[in-house]
């Protein structure tokens, strides 16, 4: 009988009791940027797959809230979080320094923060990650298996980690959601396929004094099989993803 993927995800994290409602709570302000005509229209076409009312909703991001946005890429969360956390929030859109930059990328960010006056673009070593200020959410969407990747200069994960757990009040959120990877793959095909296995990133972020609050499978997707890079034409908007909530005791 083939099993259905919640079951395989709780399976390969183990058995564990979870403190945390499923969802943190989805507010009206999500729901109007989501919403927001401004948004582009490519940014749009994405939110079938991507479901940001909901994903946002499960990270409890909220208005006036301090949010890092680790690797934004276009922008498509860093826009919704703007509108989400409001003129009293604030967006950090951290861009790490990379050996082979995209200057595109980092011209669409500039002109972002111009349109989103509570963004405010980050450069630097993603090894040396460190706002400003203390944050309530660290957002990363996608990216957390290219951090410790040879284009991110190979991030020592374990330090990373715990800066990010300096960098959050207590009580603060860790959002992560990634591509999965086959079990027993463990952080061997980051560079490949560009996918790791949750019990991996379970493992690493609680080392670092997290914990695991909520996992879900609303990007789940069974079909996958987890054998091709995520870019692959036949599966690329389709992985298997998986999305989990840390939480730094208060």
């Amino acid at each position: 009988m083939k099993r259905p993927h919640g079951f395989i995800l709780a399976a390969a994290l183990a058995a564990t009791s979870l403190g945390g409602p499923a969802f943190a709570q989805v507010t009206p302000a999500t729901k109007a940027a989501v919403a927001d005509p401004g948004r582009p229209e490519a940014d749009r076409a994405r939110d079938a797959a991507r479901k940001p009312i909901d994903v946002v909703g499960f990270a409890g991001v909220k208005p006036g809230d301090k949010v890092a946005d680790l690797f934004p890429a276009g922008g498509y969360f860093t826009r919704i979080l703007s509108k989400t956390v409001g003129p009293n929030g604030k967006v950090y859109a951290v861009v790490p320094d990379l050996p082979a930059p995209n200057p595109e990328q980092l011209a669409n960010l500039a002109a972002l923060t111009k349109a989103y006056p509570n963004v405010v673009l980050v450069r630097g070593r993603l090894a040396a990650f460190n706002p400003p200020e203390k944050l309530d959410v660290v957002w990363t969407s996608e990216n957390y298996h290219d951090f410790r990747n040879p284009m991110f200069g190979g991030v020592d994960m374990a330090a990373f980690n715990k800066a990010v757990f300096n960098a959050l009040k207590p009580g603060g959120v860790y959002y992560i959601e990634d591509h999965a990877a086959a079990a027993g793959a463990g952080a061997a095909v980051t560079a490949t396929l560009h996918r790791i296995e949750p019990v991996t990133v379970r493992r690493e972020v609680e080392a670092a004094g997290f914990r695991l609050e909520s996992l879900s499978d609303l990007l789940a997707n069974n079909a996958d099989p987890k054998t091709a890079i995520i870019f692959d034409p036949a599966i690329r908007g389709k992985t298997d993803k998986f999305v989990m909530r840390f939480r730094k005791p208060r």
